[in-house]
């Protein structure tokens, strides 16, 4: 494309789904400079890492074929955004000045320091990084040891899932309740699944200590537990409130229902990160690509002075993998509360592939080539009370 002499700056920092795909939106006007700033090379798959964890499937994408003509790749930490110079400060060093930001850094694992051992001896699955090391680490154990799944959410059940297919002795602790998400007849049916498949589910049951070797639950009771993996709740970095802008109670921006900061009107958030009027959708793949492109669209219309339009998206459900034979696409209405239809089996696992290859595929790879092409299903509700901290892995 020809740029224009004066090209605006726009950064984007985090390469993950909101992140590419807004950068690659930004290409709809020849005049932006964009760069995408990441602390890893490649592109990471965050839905399938519970694939790579149990040698099933990979992860990460070449973003070579992600990104499109002229996004500028930076890999790189940010370390803080300084809003009077309009710079980001990066761990090495180098400071990258904008004209606008989207902040995309996304979701991690949440602290789990109120368990004693937990931080210690627990094993997060939430980044990449986390991921390489459970891998290595259950690579070295025996076939019988015994694995410990904490949280009951759709992180853990997949989790679960994967390693008890691959032969694995698998305990799952949900807390309060296994799947929560789902519809009453959903939840039966993972509950099946899992059984059927010599899962050990705990639902009502807490951990009150990890140690080396076991798990303490809240009754008392200890399980003997040679690897625990934590997947109970998500967190998001600390960027935002390191460079003094105003988040929610778990970390995200707080932005309007334009996603723009209610700090600085040169900062746009999208994905996990971002808390539209302390009512934050449902972290999930699913959303992160439509606030990408939404949060790209409020860059452009600041920058052509036009008003930005606000949030409208639809949700439709969520898809949950049961190792690689089974899954569940769980019917939603468009407020996102389920209703007492699914699609269970070896259909839902066939639906569950087809969503995670479509949001690479036909969202982000389309943006690359055809800026502007993303569509989502409109029309949904916003939440009236501030959405839970709780993250589906679905796309």
């Amino acid at each position: 494309m020809t740029k224009h002499n004066t090209p605006h700056k726009v950064v984007v920092i985090g390469g993950g789904y909101a992140g590419t795909l807004a950068a690659n939106r930004l290409r709809m006007r020849a005049d932006v400079d964009i760069t995408l700033v990441n602390p890893r090379p490649e592109f990471v798959e965050r839905i399938r890492l519970h694939q790579f964890v149990a040698h099933t499937g990979d992860a990460t994408i070449d973003y070579g074929t992600l990104l499109g003509e002229d996004v500028h790749l930076v890999v790189d930490g940010a370390t803080r955004i300084d809003t009077a110079a309009r710079a980001v400060l990066l761990a090495s060093g180098r400071a990258l000045d904008y004209d606008y930001l989207i902040y995309a850094v996304g979701s991690t694992a949440a602290t789990s320091s109120a368990v004693p051992g937990a931080v210690e001896h627990a094993w997060p699955i939430a980044e990449f990084e986390d991921a390489q090391r459970l891998r290595v680490r259950l690579d070295a154990l025996p076939l019988d040891a015994p694995v410990t799944v904490v949280g009951g959410g759709l992180t853990g059940i997949e989790t679960a899932a994967e390693l008890a297919e691959r032969g694995r002795v698998v305990t799952l602790v949900c807390g309060r309740a296994l799947a929560p998400y789902l519809s009453a007849s959903g939840r039966r049916y993972v509950a099946k699944w899992l059984t059927r498949h010599g899962i050990a589910v705990l639902e009502g049951e807490a951990v009150a200590e990890v140690r080396p070797d076991a798990v303490v639950l809240a009754d008392g009771a200890v399980r003997p537990s040679a690897l625990t993996i934590w997947t109970a709740g998500f967190g998001v970095p600390e960027l935002a409130a390191a460079s003094g802008l105003r988040t929610d109670e778990l970390g995200r921006l707080l932005t309007d229902e334009t996603l723009t900061s209610v700090d600085d009107d040169r900062i746009v958030a999208a994905g996990d990160a971002a808390a539209p009027s302390g009512r934050p959708l449902r972290m999930s793949g699913y959303a992160a690509g439509p606030l990408g492109a939404q949060a790209a669209d409020t860059v452009l219309s600041r920058i052509a002075g036009t008003e930005p339009a606000v949030i409208d998206l639809a949700f439709t459900g969520a898809c949950v993998s049961l190792g690689r034979h089974a899954g569940i696409r769980q019917i939603a209405r468009k407020d996102d509360t389920a209703v007492d239809v699914f699609i269970g089996g070896r259909l839902g696992a066939v639906i569950k592939e087809l969503t995670c290859r479509f949001v690479v595929s036909k969202r982000i790879r389309r943006e690359a080539g055809e800026p502007g092409s993303t569509g989502w299903p409109k029309g949904g509700p916003r939440p009236e009370q501030p959405a839970s901290a709780s993250r589906a892995t679905s796309a």
